[in-house]
């Protein structure tokens, strides 16, 4: 069976057509031997190549295989049922045309195994109606009734690998439409089951260790320490809407880290959670009974679920949770010196899923005795409460902001005396926390205590070091944050990163040449120390200066932007913009050898790439005014072609306000910059972007870069007015998306505007602006008298 499997899984079943055949003939078998091991070696085959057997490639040897299969859900073999199960289970999520012939035999046979005696068999039953209720929900809905109350009693199966497989129901039901349509008579049974798998059990405490309280002391083991993935930089626009946190990253902290193993307790939590999402305060009737007994428990492990209910909760619940966190919020803070480190790990987690609330209060009730108690976690002598305290304090900070300035030093006290405590895996952790710290309190880091540590670190580390990633992330934001506090530590970090960037192509030189004899480099290392670059360049502004004229950095740069890698691009762009602002003088030599990558780099499909080299040109524009006429057309037609994408990522239109997420502003920017500094150029082409330039600049704040963008506009429409008058709607609702314009900008479009209305006359005016929504009509009226 085995040989036959690889070879199956080689793609050599098109090379042996007779193999099907034979092995569904050998499930005839008398011989129970000969029929298992032929299952065995179909349900691998499945497994490994259910869209192959799906294809004409095969002559469908499905339409013979799977009525085959539903006729062994009856055999008399536990085992014989369980692999017909888990054969057929392979062709659910593709929707097998041999499948939905059959699907309601199917349906009907998983039923008759409903009780089966089997866990085994049980655990595909429950695994097929997991995967029917994605892809085929209308056959189940006129059971759905019995289904519930089947996946209720499973959720209880005394096998817990059955109790898993079953509690996935409740995960995918809560993202189908009728979940509350179908859920709500049941809530009042499955809240108190899914809560109940939210304990530990007692397998999961002794892998936690959880009776050991003290382990500060003990070193990781390297493979408890996940890769970690560098996020390259992305240049955004300051924007309106600020994201809330995306409940996952919290889960992905979640805090039984090392059990990385998918469990019931997990999965029960995690259906809290998004049931919480969809029912919102109508769960709380069944909840909060529960959760009374649960906080005040004597015993730890069902006081420590409880606390976890709290936390899965906190976001759908939240507003039904208010008038409870006055009494909740101080009984969690006391849970954070509980005496077993489990309760105080999931006491940080649950804290900070209320962060939200805390911050909204005056800070002396919640705020301060949360930040002290935290900090103390975080000089906790159990490493994994260590590890969910700083995460924790990381989300208070993003939270809290600037609040947290009057407590700055007593914070940096802790995270220094951290640095000196920490074993490998927390020292990562930590990093992010002080990184964040500098990103929500900018210019007030500005304290002596924070950089010794951190360049030790700095320099007990070889280059050849992966943990030197969070620690240039970590210092990218510290530098932004202290800008020229940062000065006495710039020249070994500038080095160091030139050095990074520069070993690391070499290599990949050496590599190209003699792929036999190199080892290919890992780019992260390039990636990384060009974002600290970045970093140093926004931080230190003119002060890079100096750095840059005694390094080769231009040279590099030059390569860098023409790496196969797009994450390497990316980040070579984003450096090359934050150069151009901070000293064009080094930027300029370069330029005609630099814009025609630029150019070819406005490909949308690596959106991030084409975002941050869109973005540098327009920098390079306002630094290099008319003599950029030689490279309009380099750029032009993309520019003009990518803001005309009508399936353009919602990134690139929308800015979401994350590293990541890019903007469509960036475009509609840069061609109005361009527009600025020649406007002979590009304002013959105004009729073919105007419309989508003004709908992606009206959703952005009123900044620098907005300026600058509708000054390019006005100049363009100066030169071909006939280009904006189809689409002089839209202009006019970008114009009232303005708060504050400067008065010359706000001078210009009152030109416009009243020019074109002097233009086609009063009585077409009125016709014109009676197609305006009220607000538009009342915002022009009162800003410009239109």
């Amino acid at each position: 069976g085995i040989l036959i499997t690889t070879i199956a899984s080689k793609g050599e079943l098109q090379m042996w057509p007779e193999l099907l055949p034979q092995l569904c003939n050998l499930l005839n078998s008398e011989d129970y031997n000969t029929c298992e091991g032929a299952f065995g070696a179909l349900q691998k085959i499945c497994e490994d190549s259910s869209e192959l057997l799906d294809s004409d490639a095969l002559n469908r040897p499905l339409n013979v295989m799977i009525p085959k299969f539903l006729q062994f859900f009856k055999h008399c073999s536990p085992k014989i049922r369980s692999h017909a199960i888990a054969c057929v289970n392979q062709f659910i999520m593709d929707r097998a045309q041999a499948l939905m012939e059959n699907i309601d035999t199917f349906i009907e046979h998983l039923f008759a195994l409903a009780v089966d005696e089997d866990p085994e068999v049980r655990k595909n039953v429950c695994r097929a109606l997991v995967m029917l209720l994605e892809v085929r929900i209308d056959r189940l809905i006129p059971h759905m009734h019995s289904i519930i109350q089947y996946m209720l009693q499973r959720t209880q199966d005394s096998d817990e690998n059955v109790a898993l497989e079953a509690c996935e129901f409740w995960l995918t039901l809560a993202e189908q439409p009728i979940c509350k349509e179908v859920l709500t008579s049941h809530l009042v049974q499955l809240i108190p089951i899914l809560v109940n798998g939210m304990k530990y059990s007692e397998i999961d405490i002794i892998l936690l260790k959880g009776d050991v309280e003290e382990d500060e002391a003990i070193p990781d083991s390297e493979q408890d320490i996940k890769p970690r993935f560098h996020k390259s930089r992305t240049v955004t626009l300051q924007h309106e809407e600020e994201r809330p946190q995306d409940p996952d990253d919290a889960e992905d902290e979640d805090d039984d880290d090392t059990l990385s193993d998918w469990n019931l307790r997990k999965c029960s939590a995690a259906a809290l959670d998004v049931l919480a999402n969809v029912f919102r305060e109508e769960l709380l009737p069944h909840l909060l009974p529960l959760l009374k007994e649960l906080l005040f428990h004597p015993e730890w492990v069902i006081k420590e679920s409880g606390i976890l209910v709290l936390g899965a909760i906190a976001e759908g619940c939240m507003q039904g949770m208010v008038p409870y966190l006055p009494e909740l919020i101080p009984h969690l803070i006391q849970c954070l010196s509980d005496k077993k480190a489990l309760v105080r790990s999931i006491a940080c987690w649950t804290l900070s899923r209320y962060a939200h609330w805390v911050v909204s209060q005056p800070p002396d009730m919640y705020l301060k005795p949360l930040m002290t108690e935290l900090l103390k976690r975080i000089l906790d002598s159990n490493k994994r409460v260590q590890e969910a305290a700083c995460s924790a304090f990381a989300t208070l900070e993003e939270e809290a902001c600037t609040e947290l300035v009057p407590y700055l030093s007593f914070i940096l006290d802790t995270l220094v005396f951290a640095f000196g405590k920490y074993q490998h895996k927390n020292l990562l952790i930590l990093y992010d926390a002080i990184g964040t710290l500098a990103d929500s309190v900018g210019h007030h880091l500005n304290q002596p205590k924070l950089m010794p540590p951190l360049i030790q670190k700095w320099n007990e580390l070889k280059d050849e070091d992966k943990d030197l990633f969070p620690l240039l992330e970590c210092l990218s934001s510290v530098a932004t944050a202290l800008q020229s506090g940062f000065l006495p530590y710039c020249e070994p970090v500038y080095q160091r990163c030139v050095t990074l960037v520069q070993k690391t192509l070499a290599q990949a030189m050496m590599y190209n040449q003699h792929p036999e004899q190199y080892e290919a480099p890992d780019k992260d290392f390039m990636i990384v120390a060009l974002d600290l670059l970045s970093g140093l360049a926004e931080g230190l502004g003119c002060h890079v200066e100096q750095l840059v004229a005694r390094s080769n950095i231009m040279t590099l740069l030059f390569q860098c932007m023409q790496d196969t890698m797009p994450e390497v691009r990316q980040s070579s762009f984003a450096l090359l913009g934050d150069l151009t602002k901070a000293c064009f003088v080094h930027v300029k030599p370069c330029i005609a050898e630099f814009m025609p990558i630029l150019g070819t780099n406005l490909n949308p499909e690596f959106i991030s790439v084409c975002n941050n080299a869109t973005w540098a040109i327009g920098e390079i524009c306002m630094q290099m005014g008319a003599e950029m006429q030689p490279y309009v057309q380099m750029v032009l037609n993309n520019l003009v072609e990518i803001i005309n994408r009508p399936n353009t990522p919602k990134t690139l239109l929308e800015n979401t306000g994350e590293a990541g997420g890019g903007t469509a502003g960036t475009p509609a920017i840069t061609i109005g910059r361009l527009g600025f500094v020649c406007p002979q150029e590009v304002a013959p082409m105004l009729q073919q972007f105007i419309r989508p330039w003004c709908t992606s600049l009206r959703n952005i704040r009123d900044n620098e870069e907005k300026d600058s963008a509708f000054r390019g506009i006005c100049v363009m429409i100066g030169v071909n007015p006939g280009g904006v008058v189809q689409d002089f709607i839209f202009f006019c609702d970008a114009v009232a998306s303005w708060v504050s314009p400067k008065d010359d900008l706000r001078d210009m479009f009152y030109k416009i505007l009243h020019g074109f209305k002097d233009q086609v006359g009063e009585e077409n005016w009125q016709q014109f602006s009676e197609q305006f929504p009220p607000l538009l009509k009342d915002r022009l009226a009162a800003f410009y008298g239109v």
